[in-house]
């Protein structure tokens, strides 16, 4: 993507502004954030729970769901885009069904597109290099950065045909698991290795399984 947010694009590709392919969605009034969860509370997704184009909750934040006039506004859904605002602009998730029912602040939008099958291709797309360099560039202030919801509106997306739309989007969907699933065993090991290292350093080796 060009400076000027132009691009050369292929032959029946197109270029069309965030707006016309999706509704941006700013929180409503959330109410008291809970610290810990309690009968009744909703996990509320902060910029730091956006890590590597998923919701990784922090367990440390949770709203009432107590009917609040304008608290539906903040409701996240699957197929659903988070992007971060304020602070590191740019971060990128796909709401999945186990997030559907939760709720974002004020530094998080939500970008909803108007046609739910082309959510993991869009997903794709904002998060990748260049729309996340324009997002950086259109931010504004000194000391935390921030884009406004009509900034992000303007954001050129670049569309292939929607049968193209739907291939990328399952193949970065299918890396982006495979992600996980080596994250996951990445901890999963750092745990048992601290497990033995403290049976071994206190004399008593683990069991070899036979």
């Amino acid at each position: 993507m060009t400076a000027d947010g132009q691009e050369d694009v292929p032959e029946g590709w197109l270029v069309a502004q965030l707006s016309e392919l999706c509704e941006l969605r700013s929180a409503g009034l959330l109410g008291t954030v809970l610290k810990e969860a309690e009968p009744g509370a909703v996990p509320l997704v902060r910029p730091g729970d956006l890590r590597e184009r998923r919701i990784v909750h922090s367990g440390s934040a949770f709203v009432s769901d107590r009917p609040t006039e304008g608290l539906d506004r903040g409701r996240i859904r699957a197929g659903d885009i988070l992007v971060t605002r304020t602070g590191t602009v740019g971060r990128v998730a796909l709401v999945t069904d186990a997030e559907t029912g939760w709720f974002h602040n004020s530094h998080v939008l939500c970008v909803r597109p108007s046609d739910a099958a082309t959510a993991p291709y869009l997903a794709a797309f904002l998060a990748g290099p260049g729309a996340v360099a324009w997002m950086k560039s259109h931010s504004a202030g000194s000391a935390i950065r921030s884009i406004t919801v009509g900034t992000l509106a303007a954001l050129p997306v670049v569309l292939p045909p929607l049968v193209e739309q739907h291939r990328i989007g399952s193949l970065l969907g299918a890396l982006d698991e495979k992600i996980r699933m080596h994250e996951e065993i990445a901890r999963t090991t750092g745990l048992l290795r601290e497990s033995v290292a403290g049976l071994l350093m206190s004399g008593q080796p683990p069991v070899a399984p036979e």
